[in-house]
């Protein structure tokens, strides 16, 4: 079972010929809404790769917290802990340019809640993969790692969005996933030694003995273990829309690896759902199904 502690939201996406500098209008031709938020999105994701998954977090007590949970009702994600709370649910205001890069503004709502207390009430047992992210407070995650290493629970922190703040909690988790701008600045930020980015992942891995995932976009994808380093290739793919690559990246990772799979076969998926999720718009509706995967492992 994986167990998706974090976060929840529903995305209000823009559509615009190119990004806008700061001070700057641009115009937009389209506009859409769908469920988000990274939590919800790699548990999504997880489930659509085969997993039995269940997500804790919260939502708000407004019209858009069932329009963020529709997807995963949908698609069978447990959401008996998932707790409406006496806010807002949580948003994102994300603008899509024509190239398919993307900014995003998060507004954390409901998710803002996240704590302890929901962890406990979790009661995480040697049969979870536990999943974190960072758009839910600190002291939620840090409990959360906590209570799997305590456990013997496995568990996997996707480092987005980037905190300084979080540093100190890398080393906790089992796996750690960052893009390359991510891993970057946690590495000054941890002081880690060496001149280029590998060397850095080999030594915050022989700091830790723990793994640590580094997405590349078009290169594939590197991950640093106590073994040595193993990369894994995407798909050759003219992206749309890259919203909820990185998302469906890590669910299909933690479904892998929770399967039993070795972690360059599971680099590999994982690898291509990410590539075959910016071809479709949006977070969610974009995440490919197990069997999409497994043909286009297969083409390739």
């Amino acid at each position: 079972m994986i167990t998706v502690i974090g976060s929840a939201n529903l995305d209000l996406i823009a559509t615009v010929d190119r990004l806008p500098r700061p001070g700057e209008t641009v115009p937009g031709d389209g506009f859409s809404t769908a469920p988000g938020g990274k939590g919800a999105n790699q548990a999504l994701a997880a489930r659509r790769a085969g997993a039995d998954v269940r997500m804790v977090g919260a939502v708000g007590q407004d019209a858009f917290a069932e329009q963020a949970l529709a997807l995963l009702q949908e698609g069978g994600v447990d959401l008996s802990q998932m707790r409406r709370a006496e806010t807002a649910t949580g948003i994102a205001v994300i603008l899509v340019e024509a190239a398919g890069e993307n900014v995003i503004a998060i507004v954390p709502g409901g998710n803002g809640t996240v704590s302890p207390s929901d962890v406990a009430a979790a009661k995480l047992s040697a049969d979870d993969f536990l999943m974190m992210q960072l758009e839910i407070p600190l002291d939620a995650v840090e409990a959360a790692l906590a209570a799997a290493r305590l456990a013997g629970a496995p568990s996997m922190l996707n480092t987005a969005p980037f905190r300084a703040e979080a540093s100190g909690l890398l080393a906790e988790a089992d796996y750690v996933v960052a893009n390359e701008t991510e891993f970057d600045l946690y590495a000054e930020a941890l002081d880690l030694a060496g001149d280029e980015r590998e060397a850095r992942m080999r030594d915050f891995c022989a700091r830790t003995g723990r793994i640590v995932v580094v997405t590349l976009g078009a290169e594939g994808v590197m991950a640093a273990t106590p073994d040595g380093v193993v990369r894994a290739r995407g798909l050759a793919i003219t992206p749309i829309d890259t919203v909820g690559a990185g998302d469906t990246f890590c669910g299909y990772l933690a479904a892998s690896l929770e399967r039993g799979l070795e972690l360059e076969e599971a680099l590999r998926r994982a690898a291509a759902a990410g590539s075959l999720a910016c071809l479709k718009p949006g977070a969610q509706p974009a995440i490919p199904f197990a069997a999409e995967i497994d043909e286009a492992l297969k083409a390739n």
